[in-house]
This record gives C-alpha cells, sequence and structure tokens, in this order.
C-alpha cells in the first residue's frame, strides 16, 4: 500500500467555525445582559410603585379614620330634623359618635348605641331638649343637647 498524504492540520485561528461560535457567544451575552438589565429595572420599578401605592393605602386610610373622629371620644353629630314640628308629627333624632362605647338619649324610650350614623324618632307633646351622653372604655364621657320645638 501506499502512504497517503495526511492533510496538514489547519491552525485553530484559521477554523471559521471557531470565530463564528465566539461571535455567536458574544452576542448572546450582550443579549442575555440586555434581558437582565431590563429585568431587573422593571422589578425595581415594580417595588417602588407597589410601595408608593402602600404608602397612598396608609394615608387614606389615616384620613378616615381621623373623618369618623380618630382616636379621641366625640359626637361628631347631632341635630333633630325638622328642628320644629306640630303636635302630634314626629322628627327625627340623628346622631353620629366617635369611639363611644356606650350612648344614651335622654329623654328617650327606644334604645340607642354607638354609630357613626343613626336617626330615632321622636314624637314630643311639648318643646323638649334632648340630651345625647357618650361613654368611652376608660368611663370618659361627653355630652350635647339638642331642643325640638313644638307649636
Amino acid at each position: 500500500m501506499l502512504m497517503e498524504k495526511q492533510p496538514e492540520p489547519k491552525a485553530a485561528y484559521k477554523n471559521p467555525l471557531l470565530y463564528t461560535s465566539m461571535g455567536i457567544g458574544i452576542a448572546l451575552l450582550y443579549v442575555g445582559w440586555i434581558f437582565f438589565f431590563r429585568w431587573s429595572e422593571n422589578r425595581d420599578l415594580e417595588h417602588r410603585a407597589k410601595q408608593e401605592k402602600a404608602e397612598k393605602q396608609r394615608e387614606e386610610d389615616r384620613a378616615s379614620v381621623e373623618q369618623m373622629g380618630g382616636k379621641e371620644l366625640a359626637i361628631q353629630n347631632f341635630y333633630a330634623a325638622p328642628g320644629v314640628i306640630r303636635r302630634g308629627e314626629s322628627a327625627k333624632l340623628c346622631y353620629g359618635v366617635a369611639n363611644a362605647r356606650k350612648v344614651r338619649l335622654e329623654p328617650q324610650s327606644n334604645p340607642v348605641w354607638p354609630s357613626y350614623a343613626r336617626c330615632v324618632d321622636v314624637s314630643p307633646t311639648a318643646t323638649t331638649t334632648y340630651t345625647l351622653t357618650i361613654e368611652d372604655a376608660a368611663g370618659n364621657t361627653k355630652s350635647q343637647t339638642l331642643e325640638v320645638k313644638v307649636e
């Protein structure tokens, strides 16, 4: 047999597959870096948006608590509708209290209880002064009076 001539091995730097795969590898790394950077930015933006939403919710909750009387014992409203009636007619006494444990309306036979908005029907036969008294868990009280005139 004749000896066949072995082809000389090509140098590694002359291999086009090497350059192509290196170029593709570099492009993939660049694209991966872009995706990671954008993902990271989006995650930070979402985190900030959640924090802002939570802070806004806390502010709205704080405003609602303050609007409903906060932590202080308070009679927020106490009024009659109408304030002047004729004998035999009835009127509504409406009240709203904050942080009360007990509520008394005198003179009144209908039961009353703590509420932010409640009305009770009254039918006085003569001009009557009603007293709303509230009490909290510590025993502190507040009172307010209201007159319903009967003509």
